[in-house]
């Protein structure tokens, strides 16, 4: 329990302003340090690797920026801002990021079953997933 609410913690510290578009934009305009990319990579459990691969960054220069404390451009910054939104959702639908995290990674019939995961590289794919997310939060899973 306690480290679901690290983990929500972490998750929620850009909530407020990714749940209006208005304020994502200004929020992914500013750059998201590269440090954060790290910290989801860590608190999702996702491999950053494979993260880094949606981002279309390698993690070698990720790392780089990290060293440097640079941050992450606009399209990136947004990206990483809606994985976040999407993990704050997936914890509150599912209970937890394994649940959750096994839920990404099987096809999924509202997505026509693809796996929900291959979808985090793009803006619109997060929006699916959230939208598929929404269907089974209220129950509409014909």
């Amino acid at each position: 329990m306690e480290k679901l609410k690290k983990d929500l913690k972490l998750l929620s510290r850009y909530e407020r302003n990714i749940n209006n578009r208005f304020m994502l934009v200004r929020e992914a305009n500013k750059g998201v340090n590269s440090e954060e990319f790290f910290k989801f990579a860590e608190v999702s459990g996702q491999n950053p690797s494979i993260l880094s691969g949606y981002l279309n960054l390698s993690l070698k220069t990720l790392m780089r920026y990290r060293r440097s404390r640079k941050k992450l451009n606009p399209d990136k910054s947004e990206q990483l801002l809606k994985w976040f939104a999407l993990y704050m959702k997936g914890i509150k639908i599912f209970s937890n990021i394994n649940s959750f995290n096994n839920w990404l990674n099987k096809p999924a019939y509202g997505l026509g079953n693809v796996i929900p995961v291959s979808l985090m590289n793009t803006s619109t794919g997060i929006d699916l997933i959230v939208e598929e997310l929404q269907r089974i939060e209220f129950g509409d899973l014909a």
